[in-house]
């Protein structure tokens, strides 16, 4: 039977191509990320001091970055993306050490004493990023506890992988690489990011990878105060290009990098980088600060509170806790909170692996193939049989409709007859297919005797 209403369908096929068509370029338009940062400390908006990732190079003399006077009143953006109060209720990074290669650290900073371990220059952070970064893997807050750190429980090895303006050397960072690889770390994040690949930093990633650290790496430098960045191709960057290494970069409250960024591929994950608050090397302040370092200090501490609540798994398995747990997008969101306490399965290739491990034995099969075999020969047989049936019974319906003539005879006399025209064989010797004339009769109005009407 036929649907009702095929106009009424077309119709709306036709609306919905139009939208499908439609659809994409409207969605941007509406997902757009704000392109204002929130401020730190909410609807006021407090200013905060910038907490600079480098000194200015030119400079004749080295001034370090003044303490900050004024203090966040509120928990920022980044936090509550990172659901950071839940995550503590399941891990905090306790027994956990993880190694921040960058700036240095200052030991005694508010929400860092008695976790910081620094040796010589890594104490002295003129630049204070690497307080700041250290706040955000393993702080406590200090007096403001909803700006804890994502591991407040861990503890920090600081290294030195720039000069004291913040400027990376490559050298410092292999010499960094080696000893949070001799101190046992069980992460090594390094806030800094080479335009170059050397054969020492590969052999230190790796002797660090083998030792069973995880390695969080910045996937670029912070871009160039000066120029636009839109000049400069896309490159890979050390030591997050290398292998079994987690790149990270930063992203906008819309979980967009901001303008401006390096170009770059293959980044693992991306986290908040932008409109972060932290503390710094001298007093109790707050500063406000941003960027790809920002962004893998809180992997790192992500990777610490995993590494606290799932201590048998490998390194292997921690980066796939935190991938495979990531928002879904064009560059992975971390998600700390899924990371700690989603169950994961095995991944397919140690199944496979552990598939190929056990003995298999080959069943005897040869009964079961005679078998189907022969179902299979009966089931064809049966079917022709079925078709041969329904095809006799098809053909005796139609001869017995043709009267039991041959296809192709001659229809019936009535099936000849066309409004008086009758086809008849000639007197004398038959023929078919002759056409003869025959009186109608009819009747005439008023009278009760019919008449002839006059022959063609």
């Amino acid at each position: 039977m036929r649907p009702p209403g095929n106009g009424a369908a077309r119709l709306l096929s036709g609306a919905g191509l139009a939208a499908a068509l439609l659809l994409p370029t409207a969605l941007p338009a509406q997902a757009a990320p704000p392109s204002r940062v929130p401020a730190a400390d909410g609807k006021k908006g407090q200013e905060l001091p910038g907490m600079p990732s480098a000194l200015d190079p030119e400079a004749e003399e080295v001034v370090c970055t003044p303490a900050s006077r004024e203090t966040a009143k509120k928990q920022d953006w980044s936090r509550q993306r990172l659901d950071l109060d839940r995550l503590h209720q399941h891990s905090t990074g306790a027994g956990v050490t993880v190694a921040l290669i960058g700036t240095g650290v200052a030991p005694g900073a508010a929400g860092l004493k008695g976790r910081v371990t620094a040796d010589g220059e890594a104490a002295d952070d003129c630049v204070g990023s690497g307080t700041f970064l250290a706040g955000l893997i393993a702080g406590t807050g200090g007096d403001s506890p909803r700006l804890a750190g994502v591991a407040p429980e861990a503890k920090i090895l600081a290294l030195r992988g720039t000069d004291r303006r913040g400027a990376a050397s490559a050298d410092l960072v292999v010499d960094a690489l080696r000893a949070a690889t001799e101190a046992r770390a069980e992460v090594i994040a390094v806030a800094v990011a080479l335009p170059r690949q050397d054969a020492a930093l590969s052999s230190a990633v790796a002797e660090a990878r083998r030792a069973g650290a995880v390695v969080v790496a910045a996937a670029t430098p912070d871009p160039p105060s000066r120029g636009g960045s839109d000049e400069i191709p896309p490159r890979t960057y050390w030591p997050a290009g290398e292998p079994g290494v987690l790149s990270v970069a930063d992203m906008l409250p819309g979980g967009v990098r901001p303008d401006g960024s390096l170009p770059t591929d293959g980044v693992d994950l991306a986290a908040p980088g932008a409109g972060v608050v932290s503390g710094g090397p001298r007093g109790k302040g707050h500063y406000l600060g941003g960027g790809v370092p920002v962004a893998t200090a809180y992997a790192a501490g992500a990777v610490a509170a995993v590494r606290a609540a799932h201590p048998d798994d490998s390194p292997e398995d921690v980066l796939r806790r935190l991938t495979a747990t990531a928002y879904p997008a064009d560059i992975p969101q971390l998600d700390a909170y899924a990371a700690v306490t989603s169950v994961l399965g095995e991944p397919a290739a140690a199944v496979r692996d552990k598939q190929g491990a056990e003995p298999v034995t080959v069943r005897d099969t040869a009964a079961t193939d005679r078998a189907t075999g022969r179902a299979t020969l009966f089931v064809l047989l049966g079917s022709a049989a079925v078709l041969a049936v329904l095809w006799a019974g098809f053909a005796l319906s139609r001869a017995r409709a043709r009267g039991w003539r041959p296809a192709g005879a001659a229809g019936t006399t009535s099936d000849r007859s066309i409004r008086g025209l009758t086809t008849t064989p000639s007197r004398g010797r038959p023929r078919e297919g002759v056409v003869v004339m025959r009186p109608v009769r009819s009747f005439s109005p008023g009278s009760g005797s019919p008449r002839s009407a006059p022959s063609a």
